[in-house]
């Protein structure tokens, strides 16, 4: 294991709600925590998890075979390279423990790598990596997957980021994305724990923001019930996506 950390991570907060084994203590105090002030969180996370396999999937079947994943957490429990078995994905973060965690995780995969990644600075992504495990970057379409990324980031930040990552990709990608709603302001202790630089948002507002990205006709609709195989999770409105178009 990589060295112990002195603060939680919300990747290794998320690997504990899903039952994996990439967190520590201090990630399972945190989680602990929240749960004081908001309720159970595992359904949710287990029903957004659903939500990234059932997209990629989705992306790769239109034929899509690069997959490029911010703020991707540990890559485990379902995650993009276990969907899509045949394509070549890079994962990416920026935080350090989260990186070796996955680089550790994906040790001996030839066709999944992890390297650091700033969603707000695709051009900063090391280009050894975007070569080693995206071979078509920049010439054939890219799935990107951007999920639980939006609420760290202000309107004009996201609008921007959203906007430069369109740019980056060839025409054909598609992105995977999700939005943090208003659940929480239910919830005024959990939403403290938070901080002041999370947002939430109305879900009218989404599609602006989205810029270029144009959604398909499944439009931003609650995570569970995008597609939902066999019928939605019940699960509180926490989260909306969907997949939008280059």
């Amino acid at each position: 294991m990589t060295e112990t950390p002195v603060a939680p991570s919300t990747a290794r907060m998320i690997d504990y709600w899903l039952g994996g084994r990439h967190h520590y203590p201090i990630d399972v105090a945190a989680a602990s925590a929240f749960e004081g002030a908001y309720g159970p969180c595992a359904e949710i996370f287990r029903s957004l998890r659903a939500f990234l396999g059932r997209s990629v999937a989705y992306v790769a079947g239109q034929g899509i075979e690069n997959f490029l994943v911010f703020g991707a957490g540990v890559p485990t429990r379902g995650n993009v390279h276990e969907v899509a078995a045949d394509a070549h994905v890079l994962y990416t973060d920026i935080d350090p423990v989260t990186i070796a965690l996955g680089q550790e995780v994906l040790a001996g995969h030839d066709r999944a790598g992890y390297a650091f990644g700033d969603a707000t600075d695709p051009a900063g992504i090391d280009p050894e990596a975007l070569a080693r495990f995206l071979p078509g970057w920049g010439r054939e379409p890219i799935g990107v997957v951007f999920l639980g990324l939006a609420a760290f980031l202000d309107d004009p930040t996201l609008a921007r980021t959203l906007d430069q990552l369109h740019r980056a990709v060839a025409p054909g990608s598609m992105l995977a994305f999700d939005f943090d709603g208003e659940e929480l302001t239910g919830y005024p202790e959990a939403l403290a724990m938070m901080g002041e630089g999370f947002h939430m948002r109305d879900p009218a507002t989404l599609p602006a923001l989205l810029g270029k990205w144009q959604p398909t006709s499944d439009g931003i609709v609650p995570v569970a019930r995008w597609r939902p195989e066999g019928g939605p999770v019940e699960v509180p409105d926490a989260f909306h996506g969907g997949i939008a178009l280059h």
